[in-house]
């Protein structure tokens, strides 16, 4: 085999090549992925990154150089190519673009195949997956009405973030609004998961978890900010809580120190971010080694939204999944049905997502409308989405 025929990838007879790579920025701040083959399959990923949407798609660039011209079926030849093939490796950035990649590479191949992604991952291990949808918005207010709300919409579990701005040695009093908001949304019935978000720093986390546990949340997610490996294996020795975290780790060498120290129970690879399905599924695989949960992050769109569910309909340790619709990003007319045209797939019962039936990802999208809403964006007409900046009374940076 020459040289040239190696740098095209690993190929076969019956071959269906890789024809077109497209991003589309749509509101509220995603970025979808399209991909063609010769044969004229089509596949969506997203590799949305909050707020970095220009860096992705610079990476976007090196990608359709590529791998155009590949064969769509040999999806870890081209994740390993993608990973390791340019000496830099990992961070949010490229994994984020690989992740795009790789998701409509399975959407292709299920459709090729005309299976559902979950049955090419090792089949179903359940029939629905259970959600939560999110209360409160990033300075968490009105929790009790939203969650009654929640409730009647057919979830049983609700996420809200744990506090608003706090200052690196805060009065232990902001602390106390947390735990009246745990106690009033558990009133209703409900599990609640509480966001830390890495807003709370060292000398305040360990307050707070003390007092949220006698009120038994469902989990505490990123009660420190990811590289506070150790600092989270003292936390986790003081609590009985959950501790969830992974929305920043993006590799199973990042998740690895946190196996290894046992300083975690749940893990939540974001699939838009953490290499698609093909290192998402490694990631949770690892983690059954460790008896850790798996529960995918996603506050985003319908794409990555399906991914994440396939991975839980297949994976035996999958325990919950974030689900985006109404939730506070999505403002406006832009929420996780508008660019679909089969919503009911995504209907909440019991708690619960039925399972996705239909070949490749499960979800038919309105292609004209992501092409329009892509197109405001490039003629300068809409923003990319930008996270707020905080600072406290004393003008000195906060943790958003």
């Amino acid at each position: 085999m020459s040289n040239a025929t190696l740098t095209e990838g690993l190929k076969s007879a019956s071959a269906d090549l890789i024809k077109n790579i497209e991003t589309f920025y749509v509101r509220p701040r995603w970025l979808f992925v399209r991909i063609e083959t010769e044969k004229g399959i089509v596949g969506w990923g997203e590799a949305t990154l909050e707020g970095h949407t220009d860096a992705v798609e610079g990476a976007f660039v090196d990608i359709k150089e590529r791998f155009i011209g590949w064969d769509s079926a040999n999806i870890e030849d081209i994740y390993q190519s993608a990973y390791r093939h340019r000496f830099y490796r990992g961070g949010e950035v490229l994994m984020s673009a690989l992740s795009g990649l790789d998701i409509a590479l399975w959407d292709i191949k299920g459709k090729t195949l005309g299976v559902p992604v979950w049955q090419l991952l090792g089949g179903k291990v359940r029939d629905r997956c259970k959600v939560y949808g999110w209360i409160g918005g990033d300075r968490p207010s009105d929790v009790l009405e939203q969650a009654k709300v929640r409730k009647e919409q057919g979830f049983t579990a609700v996420k809200m973030n744990a506090v608003e701005s706090l200052g690196w040695l805060d009065s232990p009093s902001a602390l106390d609004a947390t735990v009246e908001r745990l106690r009033q949304v558990k009133s209703l019935g409900l599990d609640a998961g509480l966001d830390f978000h890495g807003r709370v720093h060292r000398p305040l986390a360990k307050q707070l978890a003390k007092a949220l546990e006698p009120h038994r949340p469902l989990f505490i997610e990123e009660p420190l900010l990811p590289g506070q490996h150790q600092e989270l294996v003292a936390l986790y020795a003081s609590t009985s809580i959950p501790i969830a975290l992974g929305e920043r780790l993006f590799t199973r060498q990042d998740v690895r120190p946190y196996f290894e120290s046992g300083c975690i129970d749940v893990i939540q690879p974001d699939i838009a971010h953490a290499g698609g399905i093909s290192e998402t599924k490694k990631i949770a695989t690892m983690a059954e080694t460790y008896d850790i949960g798996v529960a995918p992050h996603c506050p985003l769109g319908p794409i990555a939204f399906a991914a994440s569910l396939q991975i839980g309909f297949s994976t035996p340790n999958f325990v919950i999944c974030e689900m985006s619709w109404k939730m506070h990003y999505n403002a406006g007319d832009y929420d996780l049905f508008t660019y679909m045209t089969n919503p009911e797939v995504f209907e909440v019962k019991g708690g619960m997502i039925p399972l996705l039936k239909a070949p490749g990802l499960g979800i038919s999208l309105n292609e004209d409308m992501i092409r329009q809403e892509d197109a405001k964006f490039r003629a300068g007409e809409v923003k990319a989405w930008r996270n707020p900046i905080w600072r406290g009374e004393d003008g000195a940076i906060r943790e958003w």
